[in-house]
């Protein structure tokens, strides 16, 4: 952090990387939405460019429609989607990509301005190179992801999901560390006890790696109860011991094993993160300044919320993931991964 300190950032600046990390979050929760809506392999193309503009008249919708038409979704469950039911889905699949495109406009010309301006140093540079770097690398695994469902599976393969999706929170989290260093976060004072900050960044990095297989695998769908999972605390299929192999986790479409697996262990990773949130709320509320405090009683508050939205969604699955209660839970889990990281931040011993 030595060589963060060393430059001050003007107002502008922090409010324009403050700007950037609010986008992204929005790029994620739109990402939420496109899945939830169905609306991922609606665009069958990737055009960087000439993607940029939607169909504009009848004719290059039905051309659009008769592309999706080739897609193993609409054969397999979409047979009878009308074209105005197909502008729906085209829709939150247009506004994902625009986002992003926009996200990087938002991002581009200003970082130009600043380092002609030398407002920003060499540091931040760096930092900023690492994001987009990720980005770019976020972008393409979605490429691939969408790729998945466009031969033979009628949707994302859950693993190729799960891949993208934890690359667009390495990008979240590249932003955040971006923001933190700006605004100056740290202390000069000594905390033991902070180390159990990063005990719960990475068992709720862990925890993101099976959210996003239980999306990919629309896990949620197999089990909409609650505390038992159909009336079991333990799924029977996971207690027969010859269900254990690699190719019921493959096959997670055919089988109720994979999906089984991944909710259950989702569960039990939540009551654990509810345990260490509120031992570290005991542990360090007392010992850390007010502003850290705020950070430390936020943290709670959204696990809290996180634990009642995960229960709110799978009590009210119907044949479908509910889309409110769905996009809450993935922007209030999200919130409480950046509000762990910027009071992990706050908590750094200044150089």
């Amino acid at each position: 952090m030595k060589t963060a300190l060393k430059f001050k950032y003007n107002k502008t600046i922090r409010f324009w990387l403050l700007t950037g990390l609010v986008m992204l979050i929005g790029q994620v929760v739109l990402g939420g939405i496109t899945r939830l809506t169905g609306s991922g392999l609606s665009i069958t193309r990737w055009d960087i460019v000439t993607g940029v503009i939607p169909p504009l008249n009848a004719q290059e919708w039905i051309a659009a429609f008769d592309l999706y038409k080739e897609t193993p979704q609409f054969h397999k469950i979409n047979s009878t989607i009308s074209l105005h039911d197909f502008k729906f889905i085209y829709f939150w699949e247009y506004f994902h990509r625009l986002w992003v495109r926009t996200l990087g406009f938002i991002f581009l010309i200003p970082f130009v301005f600043f380092v002609i301006k030398k407002s920003i140093n060499f540091y931040l540079i760096k930092q900023l190179a690492l994001v987009v770097f990720l980005t770019v690398l976020t972008a393409s695994a979605g490429w691939i992801m969408v790729q998945s469902g466009l031969v033979n599976r009628p949707w994302v393969n859950a693993y190729k999901l799960t891949i993208h999706f934890m690359l667009a929170i390495l990008v979240i989290w590249a932003m955040t560390k971006t923001v933190a260093d700006a605004y100056n976060f740290g202390t000069s004072k000594k905390i033991a006890s902070k180390k159990i900050v990063p005990v719960i960044i990475g068992v709720t990095l862990v925890q993101m790696i099976f959210a996003g297989l239980m999306a990919g695998m629309k896990a949620g769908l197999y089990y909409p109860s609650w505390p038992s999972m159909n009336g079991e605390f333990v799924p029977g299929v996971l207690q027969d011991s010859s269900h254990w192999n690699w190719g019921n986790m493959i096959n997670y479409d055919s089988y109720l094993f994979a999906p089984a697996l991944i909710q259950f262990t989702h569960r039990m990773l939540a009551y654990l993160l509810l345990v260490l949130v509120l031992f570290m709320f005991v542990k360090l509320k007392n010992k850390v300044d007010l502003f850290s405090k705020r950070w430390l009683s936020l943290t709670l508050v959204l696990m809290l919320l996180q634990v009642l939205l995960g229960v709110l969604t799978v009590l009210n699955v119907e044949g479908k993931i509910p889309l409110f209660y769905g996009v809450s839970h993935q922007l209030v889990g999200l919130l409480f991964f950046i509000s762990l990281l910027f009071l992990n931040y706050k908590l750094r011993k200044k150089a």
